[in-house]
């Protein structure tokens, strides 16, 4: 079934979103090299407040969980990039139908459309 779709607009996007995940992925790689072994920021102060302790673990756990994120958002965009160059791009993968426009303006590495997705979130 052929999907009339700005493709060149979508890769573009696409692109984009990668480069700007990348980056993420990158900064928490440099945040984490900057930890001593103990798994705390190194700094030149040798006293820390428990308050100051529990808040570098907030942001820490926080930057984790941020960071594995990324690694998703990053895989799924690859996988959009492909499906792009497949041809199958805009096609939900469950009823093989069109994903609205504005559903991949929004989420441009779904592979579900509004449907689906509802009853995927319902269970």
């Amino acid at each position: 079934m052929a999907i009339d779709l700005d493709l060149d607009r979508y890769r573009t996007d696409l692109e984009e979103r990668r480069a700007r995940v990348r980056a993420v992925i990158v900064h928490r790689e440099h945040v984490e090299s900057l930890e001593d072994e103990s798994g705390e920021l190194v700094s030149s102060s040798a006293d820390n407040h428990l308050a100051d302790t529990a808040t570098d673990t907030y942001d820490r756990e926080l930057d984790e969980g941020l960071g594995d994120d990324a690694e998703r958002v990053l895989d799924k965009i690859e996988a959009a990039l492909g499906r792009i160059d497949a041809g199958t791009f805009g096609t939900c993968e469950v009823c093989g139908g069109k994903i609205p426009d504005e559903r991949l303006e929004a989420i441009p590495y779904t592979t579900l459309c509004i449907e689906d997705a509802r009853k995927l979130e319902r269970g």
